[in-house]
Formats: C-alpha cells, sequence, structure tokens
C-alpha cells in the first residue's frame, strides 16, 4: 500500500500520528512544510501518496494553497485539512477546494485515525473504480438483465429491423434507442427522436411528416418534418402508446411502403427511415381496448427489448450512483462528491419508483445539498426514508452472517410517476431474511435492561413522530447525562471525570461546550 504523507510544521503531531499509524499497519512519510511535499509531488521517482494529511497553517506555504496544488495534480487523491484555527471561513475553504474531510485540532486521536481509514478506504474505492471502469460506457449495469439487453443490441449491431422497447418511466429506453443507432449500419446518419405525449395531437401529424405552405392557420413556410428530418437514419418514437389513433394508420403506411405525404401536400415522399420506438404501456391491453391498432402493433413489435427497472438490478446502484455524482459534479464545476458504503446501502433498499432518472436527480440532489465531500445516510433527500416497515424494526438484533445478503421488500407510500405501479406497492410489511452459518435463525439477544427499554421506547416514540434527527437528539441527551454524572462523582473535577469515563480532556471539555454544560455546571456551582 501507497504511504500516507503528513505535513506539519510541529513535530509532536507528526510523531504522534506517524506512530498511531504504524500500529494500525499504516505506512506513513512526514514533511515539515508545503514545499517539500510538492518537490516529492513533481518528482518522477516519487510514487503519490494513499491520501494526504496537512496543516492548514504552516510557515513556507498553506495548506490551502497546497490542496489547490495537489487537487489539480490528483483530483482523487484524498486531502484532509487539519487547523488549530477552527473558524468557518478555513472550513468553507477546506471543502470548497476539495478536502475530503476537515479535522480541527485539538483532536481524538482515536477519532482522527478512524477518519484517516474512512479516507484510505476511499482511496482503494476510487482506484478500483478507475481501474474497472475506465473510460465511462454510453451505458452502465452488471445486473445480468442488463447483460441481455447488452447482448441483443450487439446482436442487432448490423441490421436495420425495427424495434420496439418497452419498460418504465425513467428506466433509459432512449439510451437503449441511441445504443442501436450508434451501433448500426446508419451510424453516420441522424439521431431524431420525438415524444409523441407530449405534443398535442393536433400538431403531431406537422410535427412528423411537416407541412406545406398555408396548409393550416400559422403555416407560412414550409416545414420538414420528423421522417424527413431522420432520412438515412433513426427515428425515435418515444411514448408510441400515447400516439393519436388517427395517425397511427398514417404510421403504419410509412412503415410499410416508406412514402407520406406533408400536412397540405399532394407529392409522395420517400423515407429511408429505420423506426425504433419504445413505451411504458402494455400495448397488448391497448389494442384489446380499441385504442391501439393491432397491425401497426405486429409492424413496431418485429424485435422487442425489455429494459428492467431500476429495483430488479439493485446491485448496478453503486456504479450508477458513482457516474451521476461524476456527471453532476462536473456539470456544475465542483469537485465530485464521494459517497460512504453505509449510505449506497440505503440507496440499494429504496425502490426507486422513478428508476434511473430518480437516481439522477438524487445524485444531482446530494451534489448541491450534502454538505460534506463524502455523503452519510443522513444527508440522502427525504424520500429515500419513506419505506414502510423499516429494517431496523423488522429484523433481529443480530445482524446478518458474514456473507449473507438480507432479503427484503419495500412498500413506496405516494403515487408513482407516470401512472407506473411498482410491483413492490402491493407487498407487505419489510421481512427480513438473515441466513445463519448453520440455516438456524441467530441465537436470541439478551434481554435488555430498564434503561435500555426506556431508551428503544424514546427513539421508538421520535421515530413515529417523524423527528428528523433522532439519533443526534438521543446521542446528546445520553452523552450530558453521563459527563453529568461522571462531574457529580468526581466533584465537578473534569480531568478526573473524563478520566474515568475513558476520554481525553480536550474530549470533555469540547463535549461540556457543545452540550451547553458549562452554563448548567456554572448556575450549580453558584447554588
Amino acid at each position: 500500500m501507497k504511504p500516507i504523507w503528513i505535513v506539519d510544521d510541529d513535530q509532536s503531531i507528526r510523531f504522534v500520528l506517524e506512530k498511531a499509524l504504524l500500529r494500525e499497519q499504516l505506512p506513513t512519510r512526514s514533511f515539515s512544510n508545503a514545499r517539500d511535499v510538492l518537490a516529492a509531488l513533481n518528482n518522477p521517482g516519487e510514487e503519490a501518496p494513499q491520501i494526504l494529511v496537512s496543516d492548514i497553517r504552516m510557515p513556507g506555504g498553506s495548506g490551502l494553497d497546497l490542496l489547490e496544488k495537489v487537487k489539480a495534480k490528483y483530483p482523487g487523491l484524498p486531502v484532509i485539512i487539519m487547523t488549530a484555527f477552527s473558524d468557518l471561513d478555513s472550513a468553507v475553504s477546506a471543502f470548497q477546494g476539495g478536502a475530503f474531510e476537515y479535522l480541527p485540532k485539538p483532536f481524538d486521536l482515536p477519532k482522527a485515525i478512524e477518519l484517516i481509514r474512512r479516507a484510505v478506504q476511499e482511496s482503494q474505492r476510487e482506484e478500483y473504480a478507475d481501474e474497472g471502469m475506465g473510460e465511462t460506457p454510453e451505458m452502465l449495469g452488471q445486473a445480468p438483465a442488463m447483460q441481455d439487453v447488452f447482448r441483443a443490441i450487439g446482436r442487432l449491431s448490423q441490421s436495420n429491423v425495427t424495434v420496439m422497447i418497452t419498460g418504465e418511466s425513467g428506466s433509459g429506453k432512449e439510451l437503449v434507442a441511441r445504443a442501436l443507432h450508434k451501433h448500426s449500419p446508419r451510424a453516420s446518419g441522424p439521431f431524431v427522436a420525438i415524444n409523441t405525449a407530449a405534443i398535442p395531437k393536433e400538431l403531431l401529424e406537422s410535427e412528423l411528416f411537416g407541412h406545406e405552405r398555408g396548409a393550416f392557420t400559422g403555416a407560412q413556410a414550409q416545414r420538414r418534418g420528423r421522417f424527413e428530418q431522420a432520412d438515412e437514419g433513426t427515428l425515435f418514437l418515444d411514448e408510441i402508446g400515447d400516439m393519436p389513433f388517427e395517425l397511427q394508420t398514417r404510421l403504419l403506411r410509412v412503415l410499410s411502403d416508406g412514402h407520406f405525404y406533408r400536412v397540405g401536400g399532394h407529392s409522395a415522399i420517400k423515407a429511408n427511415v429505420r423506426v425504433i420506438a419504445a413505451t411504458h404501456q402494455d400495448l397488448e391491453m391497448r389494442v384489446q381496448q380499441g385504442a391501439f391498432r393491432e397491425d401497426l402493433f405486429h409492424r413496431l413489435n418485429v424485435i422487442r427489448l425489455r429494459l428492467p427497472a431500476l429495483r430488479e438490478r439493485r446491485e448496478d446502484i453503486p456504479m450508477l450512483t458513482r457516474h451521476f455524482l461524476q456527471h453532476s459534479a462536473k456539470q456544475l464545476g465542483v469537485e465530485p462528491k464521494r459517497i460512504a458504503d453505509s449510505a449506497l446501502a440505503a440507496l440499494e433498499g429504496f425502490s426507486f419508483p422513478g428508476n434511473v432518472r430518480q437516481l439522477q436527480n438524487v445524485c444531482h440532489w446530494l451534489t448541491v445539498m450534502a454538505p460534506a465531500q463524502v455523503i452519510e445516510p443522513k444527508d440522502l433527500p427525504p424520500e429515500i426514508g419513506v419505506l414502510k416497515g423499516h429494517a431496523a424494526a423488522a429484523a433481529p438484533s443480530a445482524g446478518p452472517a458474514e456473507g449473507t445478503t438480507p432479503v427484503h421488500s419495500g412498500v413506496y407510500e405516494g403515487s408513482e410517476p407516470d401512472g407506473v405501479a411498482s410491483p413492490e406497492a402491493a407487498a407487505p410489511a419489510t421481512v427480513m431474511v438473515w441466513p445463519s452459518e448453520h440455516g438456524l435463525a441467530p441465537a436470541a439477544p439478551a434481554p435488555l435492561t430498564g434503561w435500555e427499554v426506556e431508551l428503544e421506547d424514546e427513539a421508538l416514540t421520535l421515530l413515529r413522530s417523524g423527528h428528523g434527527e433522532v439519533w443526534d437528539t438521543l446521542t446528546r441527551r445520553f452523552e450530558a447525562r453521563m459527563i453529568q454524572a461522571a462531574l457529580t462523582n468526581t466533584r465537578g473535577r473534569r480531568i478526573e471525570a473524563a478520566h474515568k469515563l475513558g476520554i481525553g480532556r480536550n474530549t470533555i471539555t469540547r463535549k461540556i461546550q457543545e452540550l451547553g454544560l458549562d452554563k448548567k455546571l456554572a448556575l450549580a456551582s453558584e447554588e
């Protein structure tokens, strides 16, 4: 493993971090100033670090300047900024510069090591993703269902046959259509897309076939329609199931003999166009209802490709999430956010009724709204937590056996977009199955003590009330009670109280300030 570089003009800080990291079997290299770091990075014979931990204020160059230069050369390198000056400007500047995390001094050594370990894991994960993906392909998917789609695109690569793409809204039907065009003999021709559901009925005919000057009020000039624009290329008809019935007859004629007339025209026009259609509707049902022509259905349904919903390919969610975070950051001109495994697990457990499009929107939201460079579960948008029967309520207290996967189904509260009903909408509350090594259920947890029962009851009360910060609220109350009990036991002697609690004196001082206990202690002493 590559070493962790530590940059600080304080020798004691370097020494403490070096020793602690070596105990964790993490190699280190130390520098006392930014100049030496930049010289090492610019040396062709030097290996780049795994992560960089740098002070913010040092002689000969600040940590923020160093961060900017390091990020310009190694944009994926996690950088942790340390400072004894815990001011807002420093924190904001560090995160805006792309820092992995901001570590104020004085810090608890175990927490600092835990943070460095997280940065190392993120660095290794990014390296693996870079090696595995290389240049981002036009479509992403490792799930078997997506591999079937890729194979079908490959088989159709030398064909001009008409294709029907089915799948829920937001599952990526246009991406498949573009891939079919790109890998076809018509790749050098135009790709023209039109959503038949998005254009008013009275305008759709002109959009498809064009019109002659004076054909109707407002037609002041001749206009070429989408069929003419797509000549020698591909025309993608999205949401074909919503096409008005009377226009279906004209479309059938074009597909049959390749000829059509502009609106108001008298001369037949030849169209050399490959048609790819898509719909989220059940066209067989539409045919039975008399809303879709059966002969047109069979003309379009030569080859059918079904795109899986995102909930059917959950294993692709981590890859897609990282891709969309990179893409959103590039669009906004900011440093890409990274996402913790726990946050990815929350995304994988969500049903995504809006499919890939919804995940893309979530990633764009996180790029703008997540407060830190590493996205944690608490940073996810509110709708991600709308699953009924949360796993914590239904699962046993013991975790799953190593190497096993929890099996669950979710119930999404709220309407499905575009009238698409999720199969999970009819599912019962979440059921978690935890297979064990011997095929038996895990052992029952030890019975709870009185205060643990009360804590669980309080947590359930807050969760059911929709309280948004249950973890922080209860943690603060728990820490406050422990510190007050320790100070009562030691008659206010903070160092002794910290020792008895097993924490550092800086930690107890910081916690007393954060929890507002200093005012309470002052009032108690006056009484």
